[in-house]
Formats: structure tokens, sequence, C-alpha cells
């Protein structure tokens, strides 16, 4: 909202709920509280077709897993409406299934780690990670699945050499096969996000996680923009094999055995670092709108590397999770080292992505449903949309 807001575009948020944080930010210039949530995924298309409709609507921005499917698997339905920058569903399906995305690695040349159904695994003699297959469980993906269902599962278990688990129990928690994947000891965790246009990269941007949602892992709450070229190009070998069309926050670790960079998943949508990525120079919500006018070419890319910034309820949640989260690979760090670090590093890089002097009404509104609503990490660990409008020299229009 701020990026877009700044070059003179309004903006519409549109949720489920009455009352988000979003709604109270300066940058929101309107608010319209839809008649659906994901939870009946076709009423919820249809409420975004109806925002799409609006005569003053020209694009909508994937902010949830469940809104780059719904623009894959109804396109057209959508593209008779705005213009939008995400893959056709083909693409998406083979970022969302995860084995097929291990397997187009590979094919790309990218190293990977070894990928595998649960089903298809014999020996337990590693130290493994169980994940889901799939990003989100639709009935595009699975038969079993009615078309009004989308799911989310974000459960993720470790296992140790020797240790056998309940498959049976596994497939029932996730809803499908799951997959195993080698576990990979990181030296270095980097994040490569960028929005392609028609297989060619539009912009990127690259940051180092420094700490995550849990201490275990998870999306970034303290990151620096930074830039490594072997990175560089094993994403765009990656995404140039699929033929990549919109955002992509794709996910890279440097063995620490080895030095060797592996990848490990793709998000195709807005990324919960982007406001850092914003900070540092790269704008892609307004890159993406250029895009989605067909003006790709007016993207000025450019970001200054060594900017840091923090997601202050993140940080809680990462603090917390030393308490809550557990890991046989790693050793726990303790709480009073942790909070001494996120302490420190609030006094020597005081940047945060939502407590700006320009915008308070959306840091308060934020901490308010944060006290009321508790502080957890977002995914749990066992040992589990934003619319935009008009843009300078145009008329008011909404997306």
């Amino acid at each position: 909202m701020r990026s877009l807001g700044r070059q003179g575009i309004r903006t519409v948020v549109a949720s489920e709920h009455d009352r988000i944080p979003h709604f109270a930010s300066r940058f929101c210039d309107e608010r319209v509280r839809i008649p659906a949530s994901p939870d009946d995924l076709l009423a919820y298309r249809d409420a975004l077709l109806d925002l799409a409709k609006r005569p003053d609507v020209r694009t909508i921005v994937p902010v949830r897993e469940c809104d780059v499917y719904l623009f894959a698997r109804y396109r057209e339905a959508f593209e008779r409406e705005v213009s939008l920058v995400a893959p056709p569903l083909e693409t998406l399906a083979s970022a969302h299934d995860r084995l097929r995305l291990a397997e187009a690695a590979a094919d790309a040349g990218v190293p990977v780690p070894e990928t595998r159904l649960l089903s298809d695994v014999e020996e337990w003699d590693a130290n493994v990670v169980i994940k889901p297959r799939y990003n989100i469980l639709t009935d595009a993906y699975l038969d079993d699945v009615p078309p009004e269902t989308a799911r989310e599962v974000k459960n993720v278990r470790f296992l140790t050499p020797g240790e056998e688990p309940d498959t049976a129990e596994i497939r029932a928690e996730m809803g499908h096969d799951p997959i195993v994947q080698t576990f990979v000891p990181q030296a270095e965790k980097f994040l490569y996000c960028a929005l392609w246009n028609e297989g060619e990269p539009v912009a990127t941007y690259q940051h180092r996680q420094i700490r995550q949602n849990s201490w275990v892992g998870g999306g970034g709450v303290y990151r620096e923009s930074t830039h490594s070229q072997a990175v560089e190009d094993a994403a765009h070998d990656l995404l140039s094999h699929l033929d990549w069309h919109g955002f992509a926050c794709v996910e890279y670790v440097r063995d620490e055995r080895t030095g060797e960079w592996k990848f490990l998943e793709i998000n195709p949508r807005v990324w919960q670092s982007m406001p850092e990525a914003v900070r540092a120079g790269a704008d892609f919500p307004y890159y993406y709108w250029l895009c989605a006018r067909g003006r790709p070419e007016a993207v000025d890319h450019d970001y200054e590397t060594g900017v840091s910034s923090h997601i202050a309820y993140g940080e809680l949640a990462h603090l917390r999770s030393v308490l809550d989260d557990d890991s046989p690979f790693l050793d726990r760090p303790s709480y009073g080292g942790t909070l001494w670090e996120i302490a420190k590093s609030c006094v020597t890089d005081p940047r945060f992505d939502y407590i700006r002097l320009d915008d308070p009404g959306l840091f308060l509104s934020a901490l308010r449903e944060t006290l009321s609503s508790g502080v957890t990490s977002s995914r749990e660990y066992n040992t589990g949309g934003m619319h935009i409008r008009g843009s300078p020299g145009e008329p008011e229009q909404s997306d």
C-alpha cells in the first residue's frame, strides 16, 4: 500500500474480516468487506470477481496462496475483467507440487535435496524432513478434494536415522501423501525474490535471513538485503526452465558441509518480507502495477545491499519459539541469549516493516490484534486480497 500510494495509485484493501490492521493504514484508500472467505473457495472466487468487475479496478495483487491459485484456475474469467501478472495453472502446479518442483530443479541443473514421496521411503537411515507435497490442497491437485475447498498444510516433521514414523497418521494429518526431503544443515539461507514477465526477469532481489518466525525455520523476521551471483544464476536457471510469470520467492540454503547452494521451494505470491525489499529500493508492488498495465520496460530496477529490517511481531514469535518449538538436528539457543540478540539488533538496526512514523495507524492496529490473539509461530514443528487503483497521470481506478 505504501509504495503504491507514493506513486499516486489508489488502493483498495479487501478482507472477509471486519477489522484488520491494513484497514487502519493511511495508505488504504478504500476498505471493502467481502462476503466470503477462502474457507469457501468458490464463494471467495466470486467475491473477488465481483470486485474485478468494477470499472475502476485494473488489477489484483496475489497476497494469499489461494489468490494466485484462483487466478490460475479461473484465469479466463479474471482476465476478462482485470490484467494479472500470475502464472497459468500448469506452471503454478509445477511450483505448488514440491515433488515435481524438485524434478524440475534437477532437470534445470539446480542442486536440490533428495526428495521422495513418503510412500516410497523404505529405509529411514538419514536425517529427513517430512513436509506437505503441495503448498495448497485443491481439487486441481487431488481427486478427493471438493472444488469449494482449499487447505494450506504447514505441518513439518523432523526424523533422525532409525526413527520410523507412523505413515498412516502423517497422511491423515496432512491430508495426502507428503514428501520426505533429506535435511540440509544450513550455513546460510538466502531468498531470491523476483517479478518475472513471460519467462523473463523484470526485477530481482535477494536477502539473507538472520532470524525467522521460529528458531527452527520459517519466514524471515530479521533479514538483510544482499546479493549472491550463485543464487542469482541458480534461480534464473530454474525459473527460465519453468517459463515463469509473476511473483516468485525462491528459497536457497548453503550446505555447511559442501558450501553448495541448494534449492528448497518457490512461493508464487507476495512474500512476507516484501516491505524490506521496498525499503532497500526494490519497489515490487509498483513493478507489478507497471507489468499489469503492460509496461514492464518502464521498471527501473535497482536496490541497495546491506539494508536490514525487522518484523516486530515476528521477533516476538521467534523468542517464544525458543520455548515451544523443537528440532532434533539443531541445538536449542538460550532464551536469554536470544532475547539479547533481538534487543541488540533492534538498537543497531532500528528499522521495522510496520513501525513507521508516517503510518502509525497500521502498527497500532496490528499491536491491538496481537495483544488480543497472542503470539504464535506460523508453522507447527514436530519431534505444524489487496487491490490497487489508479496510477500517476491516469483516471482513478482500483485493483
